[in-house]
């Protein structure tokens, strides 16, 4: 059987819809937990690591010495072990910081359903996608674009790794949870009932959107 280690940042988020996909095709999951007290995880004996998103920023110092160094040296770990990588916001941030690009705040922010516009021949939907991040990324230039939207690249591959600055995991579940535990979110001006009647909505076939973007991702990391 397949393996996949997936680095969380907060106990909130889950691999979703994103992981369901990858169960259903045969992959089994290990969830931990990437912080300033977690032990620094090994993807020794697995193939293929998922790193979801976070309420903090690739560029911030203090999260760098914290944890986000260490996370650093798992992404060079895979990339030493050929070990494709998913990076999921800030893991697509992570990524993309990895391998040389920049990332810095957004001129403005993407929190809600949105499409995006596929380059070079990715295959990657339209959507909508759900999103969530103050920043954006510049990429590198050994990376290829995969999706943009007005406001921000949303997906791009580097080696066998693929970013999405979207997240396809999301669906009304989570977002749910997401919202609970983001004071930020409760007291902005954001109508967090209607994002959830919306992301309600869409999630069945946000399903078959995630489903299609891991066969994506699997199918390029085979390369």
């Amino acid at each position: 059987m397949a393996r996949a280690l997936v680095l969380r940042h907060h106990l909130e988020d889950h691999p979703g819809l994103i992981g369901g996909a990858l169960e259903d095709r045969g992959y089994e999951m290990d969830v931990v937990m990437m912080d300033e007290e977690s032990l620094t995880p090994s993807v020794q004996g697995y193939d293929l690591l998922v790193i979801l998103g976070s309420k903090h920023a690739v560029y911030d110092e203090q999260v760098e010495v914290a944890w986000f160094g260490r996370e650093l040296d798992v992404i060079a770990e895979a990339d030493h072990l050929g070990v494709p990588i998913f990076g999921i916001c800030f893991g697509a941030q992570a990524l993309c910081r990895y391998h040389g690009g920049v990332v810095t705040p957004s001129h403005e922010p993407e929190i809600g359903w949105y499409e995006v516009e596929a380059h070079n021949d990715s295959g990657i939907a339209a959507g909508p996608w759900f999103e969530y991040h103050y920043d954006q990324c510049t990429l590198p230039p050994q990376a290829q674009l995969w999706a943009t939207s007005a406001r921000a690249v949303q997906a791009f591959a580097v080696g066998r790794n693929v970013g999405v600055q979207f997240h396809p995991e999301v669906d009304d579940v989570q977002l749910a949870e997401w919202f609970a535990a983001d004071d930020e979110a409760r007291e902005s001006s954001l109508d967090l009932d209607e994002l959830l009647a919306r992301t309600r909505r869409e999630t069945p076939e946000a399903r078959k959107r995630a489903a299609a973007l891991v066969d994506l991702v699997l199918k390029h990391a085979a390369l």
